[in-house]
């Protein structure tokens, strides 16, 4: 989460390897294009048993300033390779992380944010409200005890549709992910 009223936010990225160095390539994105954020450093060695801060800055953009907005950080590790006679399959991994602007001065408790959605059912649909400034990552959602997969989240002031699970019915439940990504409590509601 970065804070609009602060200058930078920052991330802890270190190597538990034992002996592999890893070169490591850092951006963050809007999901199609580079966002208005830079990242430092942007591309370094991190050796063995290391750790390394990166710092995330705005750099500009315009941003809705009564609500969150989202963006992607991303982390691309790549290992040193060994020089042998032998063929390699070398793996790369790309860790991509929510990164929520949340502008100085909003209304309410984020933490509190996913108590205040509101649940509809339209046949064989879900809708869920969103009435506040704040973006809901849901952990988990169910109906009944059917399990909707793959809930994603719900943009603030907006609203999300799934389709439901065949004979799903009864009470709908929900946690969400907070800010440090733990998990919430549960919290229902009757359809």
């Amino acid at each position: 989460m970065y804070d609009g009223s602060k200058k930078e936010a920052s991330i802890s990225v270190s190597n538990q390897e034992k002996k592999t160095p890893y070169l490591i390539q850092s951006w963050v994105e809007d999901g199609t294009q580079k966002a208005p954020f830079i990242m430092t450093p942007p591309l370094f060695r991190l050796d063995a048993g290391q750790e390394n801060v990166l710092r995330i800055i705005r750099t500009g953009g315009q941003f809705p300033d009564n609500q969150e907005s989202v963006f992607w950080v991303n982390v691309k590790s790549i290992p040193a390779s060994e020089k042998t006679d032998t063929n390699q399959l070398q793996i790369s991994v790309k860790t991509r992380i929510k990164l929520f602007y949340r502008p100085a001065g909003l209304p309410g408790d984020a933490a509190e944010a996913y108590k205040s959605l509101k649940f509809t059912r339209s046949g064989n649909q879900l809708v869920v409200n969103n009435p506040t400034p704040y973006y809901v990552s849901f952990y988990s959602v169910s109906v009944g005890d059917k399990e909707i997969n793959d809930a994603g989240m719900v943009a603030p002031k907006s609203t999300l549709t799934w389709t439901l699970p065949a004979g799903a019915g009864g009470a709908v439940s929900w946690t969400a992910i907070n800010d440090y990504g733990g998990i919430s409590p549960a919290a229902d509601a009757p359809l």
